[in-house]
């Protein structure tokens, strides 16, 4: 493995142990969890990884707090939506806010109505009607609430620089590896 590999998985490690971790702050509304440390991992892992990484980690982290019975089903479609909108929307704006709406819109609206499914296959027809009106809110909250955290976060680390040299050190890492594959296949 590569230098930059290594060091992209292993902060997608760290932010998915802190999502996991974070989960024990999660505050129960109708019937979901709210965790708003998701989301804002959600939008760290777009700042800093990619959408790739970013749905990873979401995935990851689903399954983690779920395998420890600190998440429900509906943490998998609640998390995976709005980290890759979030990460996509990073990639193509490489702008703060319209990276937490595109979190918050995932969340909310994609993964609230992706929620009805879920609901209709694993928790039976009784429950899913109420589901498809009352994970929408739920999921808005704690997106919100993540969006809101780390949005103070992330522009905090731009106004001190140390966003700037995270990424730089991450592509420049990438770009250096690329620069010697692309070398090594010409002399090759």
């Amino acid at each position: 493995m590569n230098k930059v590999n290594i060091q992209k998985l292993s902060i997608a490690g760290i932010l998915c142990a802190v999502a996991v971790v974070g989960s024990l702050l999660a505050v129960p509304v109708l019937g979901s969890k709210c965790a708003p440390v998701q989301h804002m991992v959600n939008i760290l892992c777009a700042v800093l990884l990619g959408p790739g990484y970013g749905l990873g980690v979401a995935f990851s982290a689903s399954l983690i707090r779920n395998l420890l019975g600190l998440g429900s089903l509906m943490a998998f479609p609640g998390s995976m939506f709005g980290a890759l909108l979030c990460g996509l929307m990073y990639r193509k704006t490489k702008k703060l806010f319209p990276t937490l709406a595109a979190e918050v819109f995932g969340t909310a609206i994609l993964g609230g109505l992706s929620a009805y499914p879920l609901a209709v296959l694993f928790l039976g027809q009784a429950v899913a009607g109420l589901v498809f009106y009352a994970y929408i809110i739920p999921f808005l909250i704690s997106t919100a609430a993540g969006a809101f955290l780390s949005g103070v976060l992330v522009y905090s680390l731009q106004k001190s620089g140390v966003l700037a040299d995270i990424q730089f050190r991450l592509n420049a890492s990438y770009l250096q590896q690329e620069r010697q594959l692309n070398y090594d296949e010409g002399n090759a």
